[in-house]
């Protein structure tokens, strides 16, 4: 990693702490971030030339492999036509088609070019649709890097969040409320008490961000049960686990039907490009229809279209989920059991989640009581054996259709070495 430090120290004299990202510092686990070349399949070269085995998948949109054929000639096209029009496309209505069809609760969907614009464009549209102004989150559940989301739990159930970052005004603060994740019988209390002001629920479905965190039986039903009754929007932010939970999506995994949906990552397939959608009545609450202003000059951009239409054909193929899953199983079934007792791992579709803790986690609370010194301890070995996993014991990690048997093999080996040294 030679040359990563000395990419790494050009990089601090210019760039905020040497990246354009926080996690990507390797604040949490210590030691330098390593600078990447190039990427192929299931793989990644450093500055150095090392290969590594990734699970990062920059951070879940490359479920088809990196450097897929099939999305790179996509790109490759629709370059040689245009860089952007600012204008809109044919590929937009394409797309627009294949995602209302792939997650039936989206009636009408507007593109953007990230997963933050879309859960603050669809947070302001719920207050516009409705009238009201406080949303409800879940402490360790990320939604983009807006003020209103970037709120810790205040210091009782019912209480206003406060701000978790400098920057967001107190005020702002106020108009968010944060539960703890899978606890239904604080949504109901708040229901209860403050029902006719919550303008929105937003949610992780199955949570990322924490690591990967489940939700219990009922918690996703008490959300629709609750938001139905009180009038309220329910948004499921599945710019994580839309198209690797499931086709669908987590809401065709669990059954759960929201108001509006975000989607991110996996539907721009390596390129920036979000989503938001839902019922006809809301979305047409949004400008040019409605009186709820949203506009970006790259949505809808046709490059990042074309990755996107391209890659969610890939996903599409019979049986594709069905054989990444099954992969992702054979990785966390292996992974508990070199890791024994203090050690434990799961998954849903392709994502999967490690935890130096002898039960996985159910809640934000729980994913602190990790040995976050024994996974930092673990990364770094992990690293040392040529496989990549996300700098920080609190972010799920993700398998593509590239990675197969001996990807897996070799990480099992590697994680055999790595655990008796952590």
């Amino acid at each position: 990693m030679k040359k990563s430090r000395q990419l790494f120290d050009r990089a601090q004299a210019r760039i905020p702490g040497g990246v354009n990202s926080p996690v990507r510092a390797f604040r949490a686990v210590g030691g330098t971030p390593v600078f990447f070349e190039r990427a192929s399949g299931p793989y990644l070269w450093d500055a150095d030339g090392t290969r590594y085995i990734d699970y990062v998948g920059s951070w879940g949109p490359m479920l088809a492999g990196h450097g897929h054929p099939a999305v790179v000639e996509a790109v490759q096209e629709a370059a040689s036509r245009a860089l952007s029009f600012g204008a809109p496309t044919e590929a937009e209505i394409e797309l627009a088609e294949l995602l209302c069809r792939l997650v039936p609760s989206m009636d009408l969907v507007r593109l953007v070019s990230s997963g933050t614009e879309a859960t603050m464009s669809a947070l302001r549209l719920a207050r516009g649709f409705t009238g009201r102004s406080l949303i409800v989150k879940f402490e360790g559940c990320y939604h983009g890097h807006a003020d209103s989301l970037l709120v810790k739990a205040g210091s009782g159930a019912l209480t206003f969040g406060n701000p978790s970052s400098a920057g967001v005004p107190a005020e702002t603060a106020a108009h968010t409320v944060v539960l703890d994740y899978n606890n239904i019988s604080h949504v109901k209390e708040l229901f209860s008490a403050k029902g006719k002001d919550i303008a929105a629920v937003i949610v992780e479905p199955v949570a990322g961000n924490m690591n990967l965190v489940l939700p219990v039986p009922g918690f996703l039903e008490t959300l629709r049960e609750q938001c139905t009754k009180h009038g309220a929007v329910l948004i499921l932010d599945e710019v994580m686990t839309g198209f690797r939970v499931a086709l669908g999506g987590a809401q065709a995994h669990y059954g759960v039907k929201p108001d509006l949906t975000t989607l991110g990552k996996v539907i721009g397939g390596g390129l920036p490009l979000g989503a938001f959608g839902g019922r006809r009545d809301i979305m047409e609450k949004i400008a040019p229809l409605g009186p709820v202003y949203q506009a970006g000059t790259l949505s809808g951009n046709p490059i990042a279209v074309a990755a996107g239409l391209a890659t969610l054909k890939i996903v599409c193929a019979k049986g594709f989920h069905e054989k990444v899953a099954a992969v992702t199983r054979r990785l966390v079934e292996g992974l508990a059991a070199e890791g024994g007792k203090g050690f434990s791992a799961q998954s849903i579709g392709s994502m999967f989640g490690v935890y130096f803790r002898e039960k996985a986690p159910a809640s934000f609370a729980e994913v602190m009581q990790c040995d976050r010194e024994r996974f930092n301890r673990f990364f770094h070995e992990m690293l040392a054996h040529g496989v990549y996993l996300a700098p920080s014991a609190y972010e799920a990690g993700f398998v593509s259709a590239a990675h197969g048997a001996p990807e897996i093999d070799a990480t099992l080996a590697a994680a055999r070495a790595s655990f008796k040294k952590s």
